[in-house]
C-alpha cells in the first residue's frame, strides 16, 4: 500500500510540495537564516522551536511553533486540504508541518496552556499517528 492510498473513503492524504528549506536545514544552516530566506516554510520555524525549547526558552518556542503552524496551515490549504484529513509523516514535505504541531503542543505544555497542548496534541494523532510516535517518543 502507498501513502496515496485511501482505503476508508474519508479524504485523500494530503502532500505538501517541496520545501527548499529542508536542504539548508540539512545542510546546517541556520534556522534563522533559513526562517528569513524562507519566511512560509514550517520546517525552518519547527526547527527554531525546537532549538529555542532546547535552550530551556518555551515562550520563544512557542511563538516560534506557531508561525511555523500557521504556515504550514496556509500551505495544507493551498495542497487542497479542507481541515481535516490525513497529512503522511512519510511524505517528507510535510515533516516541516507535523513538526511545527508538535513543538507547539510541547510549547503549550510548557506554558501552561492545557487545552492547546491537547488540541495540538491530538490534531497531530489524527493528522499522522506515524509523526505522533516518532516525535512524542
Amino acid at each position: 500500500m502507498t501513502i496515496d492510498q485511501n482505503l476508508f473513503g474519508g479524504p485523500d492524504p494530503t502532500l505538501l510540495p517541496e520545501d527548499p528549506a529542508n536542504e539548508l536545514l540539512d545542510g546546517g544552516a541556520d534556522p534563522v537564516d533559513v526562517a528569513a530566506k524562507y519566511p512560509a516554510s514550517s520546517a525552518a520555524w519547527a526547527a527554531l522551536a525546537d532549538r529555542a525549547f532546547a535552550a530551556g526558552h518555551p515562550v520563544e518556542s512557542y511563538a516560534y511553533a506557531r508561525t511555523g503552524y500557521h504556515r504550514g496551515l496556509d500551505a495544507l490549504r493551498r495542497a487542497g486540504w479542507r481541515g481535516h484529513g490525513p497529512v503522511p509523516w512519510e511524505h517528507e514535505p510535510n515533516r516541516g508541518f507535523l513538526t511545527a504541531l508538535h513543538a507547539l503542543a510541547r510549547a503549550a505544555g510548557a506554558i501552561g496552556e492545557e487545552e492547546e497542548e491537547v488540541r495540538c496534541t491530538l490534531f497531530l494523532r489524527e493528522s499522522s499517528p506515524t509523526a505522533a510516535d516518532a516525535l512524542q517518543g
